[in-house]
């Protein structure tokens, strides 16, 4: 007969290993794009769309690159298919790169340690720099993707080659994932497993030593201008004020407070909201800025 105290142990060890990929697959959702599986060529497909084309200068009218930073799970064309046209389209050099990549996991990214996806990110600035002959980047980023380059400008030297940085749904404070992030507490040690395997997933959880780190002192650097474009209605970044930033040169946007009945969620707001599309323009261009309303959304 089963002593009680083994069973409890053998049902613990279970429901351990029927949570833990639950868990993980759930925290990646912190900036999922549900498109990374049609990806084929990526560079290609940019270059065909009108962005990452090494060869364009920026213009007198938009004298800065944009890079474009995807969210986790995501990469360098699915998740920019809607926005990357739409900045083309207005006259901006526009760049996307791919980052936190694991081994053997083509086309899925952003999931290695935060820390070292920003060094990537510095590696490609510079990159686009040298091409475009521009002195600055403005950037804009979904998810991870708008929270990550906050680390390349307080710790990496990012901050002179940065003029603006537009965070669209971003993790800046982290992510409670509308509560399931709780759920680690009751299973000790499943959050080493899940960072051992996948450490931009945990990087991202409310309270990481991270965000703790990326957050301590104030969450701006002088120099750059900061935008944080929400939506209430994110059921991943959540809460969703703790998107928001605090500090110098900052404006944060709740695209409902612009247009009542815009229902996007996390991942539309970033892959197909034209209103989040029109207000990200606007500070990537303020001088030029026209007001957001439920009209703008084309």
């Amino acid at each position: 007969m089963m002593l009680p105290w083994r069973r409890i142990r053998r049902f613990r060890k279970t429901k351990t290993r029927t949570l833990l990929p639950a868990l993980a697959l759930a925290v990646a959702a912190t900036a999922a794009t549900p498109t990374a599986a049609l990806a084929t060529d990526t560079a290609s497909d940019a270059v065909s769309g009108g962005w990452n084309n090494y060869s364009c200068k920026p213009s007198a009218q938009h004298p800065r690159p944009v890079v474009l930073v995807h969210g986790t799970f995501g990469n360098s064309v699915d998740n920019w298919l809607g926005f990357a046209p739409y900045l083309v389209q207005r006259g901006y050099c526009v760049f996307s790169l791919d980052y936190g990549q694991l081994p053997l996991v083509p086309l899925f990214h952003g999931l290695g340690p935060i820390d070292k996806s920003a060094e990537q990110l510095s590696a490609y600035v510079d990159r686009v720099l040298a091409a475009t002959g521009a002195a600055k980047v403005d950037m804009v980023g979904h998810s991870q993707g708008g929270m990550m380059p906050r680390y390349y400008l307080k710790f990496l030297g990012g901050a002179p080659k940065v003029n603006a940085l537009v965070g669209i749904a971003p993790t800046n404070h982290g992510t409670t994932l509308s509560g399931l992030t709780k759920l680690l507490d009751y299973f000790p040690g499943a959050g080493d497993i899940i960072a051992k395997g996948a450490p931009g997933l945990m990087d991202q959880v409310v309270g990481s030593d991270f965000l703790r780190r990326l957050n301590e002192g104030g969450d701006t650097v002088p120099g750059v201008r900061y935008t944080v474009i929400s939506t209430k209605y994110d059921e991943v970044a959540t809460p969703y004020r703790a998107q928001f930033l605090s500090g110098p040169n900052v404006k944060n946007v709740l695209i409902q407070d612009l247009c009542p009945t815009d229902i996007s969620e996390h991942v539309t707001i970033g892959l197909t909201d034209g209103l989040a599309f029109h207000e990200a323009v606007n500070a990537l261009d303020p001088e030029h800025a026209t007001p957001t309303t439920c009209a703008s959304d084309d």
